[in-house]
This record gives structure tokens, C-alpha cells and sequence, in this order.
């Protein structure tokens, strides 16, 4: 594609004359890029998330994976594409997941939240506890349990001995490795307390599957200076479990049914919290979309998805993308995915799918048509006169299956805990030395935790891609389809403002990573 002006069919000036009411434009068929832009509205995204927060308070302020939140999340997206012309469903997934227990006994009696380290073992072990090489004063600099030395005079020649470790200096596995090659039958591997953001619970991984034989479950430094205190016993539980979920599908049938055009969102949040930012934003979004594309008869297929278990780990995705066999695959022309889309702090940004600032990570092979949809984006935003940066295309989202099965992807992130740099700032606006969603996996992410601004556009963005897709994937994967009525040129890509000056282009990971 050249360098000069994009040209689209179908994108003209605002009509003259008010909008129609929602119910107007929910009865008619949205043809045109002024209709569906002019339906698709901020105030009804919001209903939706105000729908998700009402849900979160009925049900223990959350909902996530595995809670009647996260049920009634998926019933409130069904009864809202009842009323329209989708085709929508429950399709069910299963996975494997842990539940773990730590219980105190001596000298305090206590039950600690904690959650199992990726990689564990199981079993169910009561014995005593042995802090190893622990450092709880002072600078707690701790190497804890990072050399077989440190083991050296411990007695881990009982029955039932627990290690306790304390996080720093080395990964959670050569500490776990090292302490069941002592001879500990359970870890316990706790927060480091050397700073604000090492206080908390700490649940990481081991690095891979069933990195150890014995289990290994995460602390405080608070309960961790507790299980340290002399004569301490405790019990450490780690049980492997299958657990049943549900992913919503939708589907508005095309003509050229081989050629399905598919957008998702994922519908579930962390435990603590509502998850009205990550991901009630992009879920409503969608939902918006549905209704407003409900009249339409697309030329190609579209299908959009409300994932389950994102959080634990793109479960829900994963597990639909690995359910399709390869011709049904082969019938997905590309897929668009929408997390997090109205950080309160936010700036724009879109898939780096043409590496124009960041390489993809080791291991992430982007597909080819992805960078035609990063264009089409980035199209968007100039048309509207926004600014825009890269984010990595690093495959952390539900978009990575489908690209690990070669199906063109892209999409849309306005920030989680990366700190806005005072350049941005003055590119965005908002707050420089804050993070770009402040509230990210915390219980203030609720309805508050947003900026109008930023939703209203990409809401808007969301729209624009999936419908223009809709009528033509031909710049992503050669099929021609039909234009959109009307014709209207707009801008090529201004070009992003490249303000990243580290490896992860506003991104990062979604769990503690296996390092200290």
C-alpha cells in the first residue's frame, strides 16, 4: 500500500440534523460509516459498563473466572443480544486450575490468602516450617533459598516439613528446586518487604509445568515474618482441579459465509476487583457495536466473542481456538481484540504489528495481513485528529492463539500499570508519573475508573474496523468484498509518536514474572 492518501469508501462528514434516539438506530439498518459512527455511542457503552458494576456489587465486588459475577457477566451480554439479530451462545470450556490452602497453627492461628505458584506440585502437608536464609530487618536483602548452601544445618529429615523462602535475588524455581532437593515436602515462598510494591501476596510462576513434585503456594511479608516466628507449624494444600466456564459467541451472517471477520473481548475480571476498566471497557464496547450492527447484512460473516478466563491466563480463547478444527480456522479472514480501551490516564495505542518501535518477543511470529490492520487504525485516529503510539505485539492478550494459528490480528490498548512519561503528557494530556490506569487489578476499577474521552474515540475505532471488515478484508487477506456506500478519502497514517523508551511499548505482564 502506498504512502499517500487511504481511500475508503463510505466515510463522509457528520450528517445536519440531530441523531436519531437509541431506538431509531437500534430499528434501522446502519449501511454507512455516518450511521454506524453516529449509533455508536459513549452513553450506551457506559450503560453497559453500568450493567457490569451493578453485577460486581450484587456479588462480592468482583467478577471474575469461576463466581456468580463472572455467571452473571455472561448472562447480561446474552440478554442484551437477545433483543437483536445476532446468533449468540454459551459455549462451553474446560481447564485445569489449582486451589490452594495456608493455615497457620502455631504459635498464632491464622488462614492466609494465598494462591498456588505456576509450576507446583500438589499434595496436602502439616508440619513444621524452616525459614531458610531469611532477612527481616534491616535492608532485606535476601538471597533466600537461592544456593543448596543455604539448606546447610537445616533438619528437612522429618515427615512433614514445610521451607519457608523469602522472594529475592534469584527465579521461584531455583528456589523451590533447591528446597525440595533438601529434603522440604511443601514451600512457602513469601513477599520480600524490602519496598512498597514487595509487600503484598506474591503468587508467581515456576517457569513451566510441574517445575517441582511438591507444593508450592505464595505469602505476604507480613504472613511471611508470622510463619518465621519460632515453633511455627503450618498446613500447605495445593489440590489440581477441573473446573467448567463459558465463553459467549455471536454471529451475524454474511454472504460469503468463508469469510468470517471475528473481534473479541474479554469478559471477566481479577478477583479483587470489578474490572470495569480491564475488561468491562472493551466488553461494552462490543456490546454497543452488536446493537447498532444488528440490522446489517454484512457481505462477510461477523462474529464477535466475550472471553472467559483472560486472567488466568487467556484460557477462554485458547481453549475456543484449540476447540475449531483447521477448516473452520481457515475461515477466520483475521481477528480484532479490544483490552482496556478508556484508561482514565490513557494514551492511544495499537498493536505494533509492523515493528515500526518494538520487535515482538522471541517466539512471537505476527501474521501476515496484521500490519494492514494496524494501518487501518491508525487511519482512524488521524482521520479523528488523535495522536497515537505503538504497544507490542507480544501475544498477551486473547489475540495470542490466533496468531499462533497465522491468522492476521491487531487491536486497540490504552494503558495498564506502565508510568505516563511527562512527554506523553503533553502529547495526551493526564498525569505524568501516574500510571496509565491507576486502578489496574485493583478494587477501584470500577465505573469511576475511566476517562470519557478516551472510550468515546475508541468505541468509535471499534466500530469503524469491524464494519469496514465487514464489507471488505481484501487489504488483509486478498478476498474482495463489496464497498461500503458512499466514498469518502481519508488520511494516510500519521505515524506513531514513538514515546516508548523500553522493550515493552506500554505493555507488561499480566502475572510477577519468574525472576525476583
Amino acid at each position: 500500500m502506498s504512502s499517500g492518501a487511504l481511500l475508503l469508501t463510505g466515510l463522509a462528514t457528520a450528517p445536519a440534523g440531530a441523531a436519531p434516539a437509541q431506538a431509531g438506530c437500534d430499528a434501522r439498518t446502519n449501511n454507512t460509516y455516518d450511521k454506524i459512527l453516529e449509533c455508536v455511542r459513549l452513553d450506551g457503552v457506559r450503560e453497559h459498563q453500568a450493567a457490569l458494576q451493578r453485577i460486581a456489587d450484587a456479588n462480592g465486588g468482583t467478577r471474575a473466572e469461576g463466581t456468580a459475577g463472572y455467571a452473571a457477566s455472561v448472562d447480561y451480554v446474552l440478554g442484551v443480544l437477545a433483543g437483536t439479530d445476532w446468533h449468540a451462545e454459551k459455549v462451553p470450556f474446560s481447564y485445569a486450575d489449582t486451589e490452594a490452602l495456608l493455615r497457620q497453627l502455631t504459635p498464632t492461628q491464622a488462614t492466609y490468602e494465598t494462591g498456588a505458584y505456576t509450576g507446583t506440585g500438589e499434595g496436602d502437608v502439616t508440619g513444621n516450617v524452616i525459614g531458610v536464609d531469611l532477612a527481616l530487618t534491616g535492608a532485606r536483602a535476601s538471597t533466600s533459598g537461592c544456593e543448596a548452601a543455604d539448606f546447610a544445618g537445616l533438619d528437612f529429615s522429618g515427615a512433614h516439613d514445610i521451607a519457608l523462602l523469602q522472594r529475592g535475588t534469584c527465579n521461584f524455581a531455583v528456589k523451590a528446586l533447591n528446597a525440595e532437593a533438601a529434603g522440604a515436602e511443601a514451600v512457602i515462598i513469601f513477599n520480600q518487604g524490602n519496598a512498597p510494591d514487595r509487600l503484598d501476596l506474591i503468587v508467581g510462576t515456576l517457569g513451566g509445568d510441574k517445575v517441582v513434585g511438591i507444593p508450592v503456594v505464595g505469602a505476604s511479608f507480613a504472613q511471611g515474618q508470622a510463619l518465621a516466628a519460632a515453633g511455627s507449624t503450618a498446613q500447605v494444600v495445593v489440590d489440581f482441579v477441573t473446573r467448567n466456564s463459558f465463553n459467549v459467541i455471536a454471529e451475524l451472517p454474511g454472504r460469503n459465509d468463508d469469510n468470517v471477520v471475528m473481534a473479541g473481548a474479554h469478559l471477566d475480571s481479577v478477583p479483587p476487583g470489578p474490572g470495569i476498566n480491564d475488561n468491562g471497557s472493551g466488553s461494552a464496547a462490543l456490546l454497543e457495536l452488536a446493537q447498532s450492527m444488528s440490522k446489517l447484512h454484512p457481505q462477510n460473516t461477523v462474529r464477535l466473542a466475550w472471553w472467559g478466563n483472560e486472567e488466568g491466563g487467556l484460557v477462554g480463547s485458547t481453549q475456543w481456538v484449540a476447540q475449531q478444527s483447521q477448516a473452520e480456522l481457515d475461515r477466520i479472514a483475521l481477528y480484532l481484540n479490544f483490552d482496556m480501551i478508556g484508561s482514565p490516564n490513557y494514551i492511544f495505542m495499537v498493536y505494533d504489528a509492523n515493528e515500526s518501535s518494538f520487535p515482538a518477543p522471541a517466539g512471537v511470529t505476527i501474521p501476515e495481513g496484521s500490519a494492514a490492520i494496524e494501518r487501518l487504525f491508525e487511519s482512524f485516529y488521524t482521520l479523528r485528529g488523535e495522536p497515537y503510539d505503538d504497544t507490542q505485539f507480544s501475544g498477551r492478550s486473547d489475540y495470542q492463539a490466533f496468531i499462533n494459528n497465522g491468522i492476521p490480528s491487531s487491536g486497540l490498548f490504552t494503558g495498564a500499570e506502565q508510568v505516563k512519561t511527562a512527554e506523553q503528557a503533553t502529547i495526551w494530556g493526564g498525569m505524568a508519573g501516574a500510571q496509565f490506569d491507576p486502578c489496574y487489578h485493583q478494587a477501584c476499577d470500577t465505573y469511576a475508573n475511566n476517562n470519557d474521552h478516551a472510550l468515546e474515540v475508541n468505541a468509535d475505532a471499534v466500530a469503524f474496523a469491524v464494519f469496514t471488515y465487514a464489507h471488505s478484508t481484501e487489504a488483509v487477506n486478498g478476498v474482495a468484498g463489496v464497498p461500503v456506500p458512499g466514498h469518502f478519502t481519508i488520511p494516510a497514517p500519521a505515524g506513531p509518536e514513538h514515546t516508548f523508551a523500553g522493550p515493552l511499548g506500554g505493555d507488561s505482564a499480566e502475572q510477577p514474572a519468574a525472576a525476583a
